[in-house]
């Protein structure tokens, strides 16, 4: 049973399959990944909701010691940017034309947002040098190192209230939010870096300002891009990465959208409970996103890693999986409409009353 349990994550091998057959094959193949992502997945957990079953304390501990569940993570760091340097080279072919560089570019954009940020969460929360390290990586190949320090130590602090721009505001649309977060988040981080070097009495000119380093980076990235590959495909891997972090924020939006924390006395917020985060049991988005759709847990304990975090009975549950719902966000009117019912029932819960 556990060892089903385990290869049941090696199905994110499939998401990677679909994106190399996108940029491998070209032609109309080129929107598979977009198909298999925004329109399979969502139609099959249509009908599928999962289990809310959770680990004994027993299987807990097996799973949590077993090495190849965090050798899996491991592996999407070479594979992401063994994706990254097949685009690169793909999309400078000139024969392609301009539907097919769209369409891999749509594919390296899905594989920067559901693989690369997706694990680079999961190594960033962990404690090890090596792990963290991995966590960067991965964020580089989207151009959104900033999130390393903004969601580990500004979300996590300031989560489901107003001071925290990754939590989306009740009425907010994921348009709005797009440019509140973006901006905000990459504001706070430079903000949560100098108050540490401030801490360390270091200057901004330092080897300890991972925020500069990190801009460095990124502004190397794209200009050695340019230089070996051409200004074309610079341009083509900035658009991949922006659709990249672009899904990791409609993922921000959906997981925290109109769920608020009570300030005790006025002067500061309650714990985060499991009740200020969206839940989602549906099986094939939890088990491509390393389990993130059981977010209560993940805020409840960031350090559980993923193969051990937990179902609540009293957390809010989505309608419906992740890529389904980041679909519905992209139209207002209907997120409105159904997640404003979602939340109004889930308030008249015993549990839901205790939200601000």
């Amino acid at each position: 049973m556990m060892t089903f349990r385990f290869l049941k994550y090696a199905s994110v091998y499939i998401s990677i399959a679909v994106i190399l057959l996108a940029l491998l094959y070209g032609g109309y193949w080129v929107f598979i990944g977009v198909l298999y992502v925004f329109g399979i997945i969502p139609l099959i957990e249509l009908f599928f909701t999962g289990s809310p079953e959770n680990l004994s304390k027993a299987e807990e501990e097996i799973a949590k010691s077993d090495w190849k569940y965090d050798a899996l993570v491991y592996s999407v760091v070479p594979l992401q940017y063994a994706i990254m340097f097949f685009f690169l080279n793909r999309v400078s072919d000139e024969s392609l034309r301009w539907w097919e560089i769209l369409g891999m570019i749509s594919a390296f954009g899905i594989s920067c947002g559901v693989l690369g940020i997706n694990a680079a969460h999961e190594l960033g929360h962990r404690s090890t040098w090596y792990e963290q390290l991995m966590s960067k990586m991965l964020l580089l190949t989207t151009l959104y190192m900033h999130f390393f320090i903004e969601h580990n130590r500004g979300h996590h602090k300031n989560v489901s209230t107003d001071e925290d721009p990754a939590s989306a505001r009740y009425g907010e649309t994921v348009y709005a939010f797009f440019i509140r977060s973006v901006r905000d988040s990459w504001l706070s981080a430079w903000r949560l870096q100098m108050e540490q070097l401030r801490k360390e009495s270091k200057g901004f000119w330092s080897l300890s300002n991972e925020m500069l380093i990190y801009q460095f980076l990124q502004i190397g990235l794209v200009l050695a891009i340019g230089l070996v590959w051409g200004w074309k495909v610079m341009l083509y891997f900035i658009a991949a990465a922006t659709m990249g972090f672009l899904l990791l924020e409609i993922v921000n939006y959906i997981e925290h959208y109109g769920l608020r924390r009570k300030k005790v006395d006025g002067a500061y917020y309650e714990k985060v409970q499991p009740i200020h985060s969206w839940n989602s049991n549906h099986p094939i988005g939890r088990i491509m996103l390393f389990e993130l759709t059981r977010h209560s847990d993940h805020h409840y304990m960031a350090s559980r890693k993923y193969q051990i975090l937990r179902h609540f009975d009293q957390s809010p549950q989505m309608p419906t999986g992740y890529p389904g719902m980041m679909l519905l966000s992209l139209i207002p009117p209907l997120w409105f409409k159904v997640m404003h019912r979602q939340i109004e029932k889930y308030k008249a819960t015993p549990a839901g009353q205790a939200l601000a």
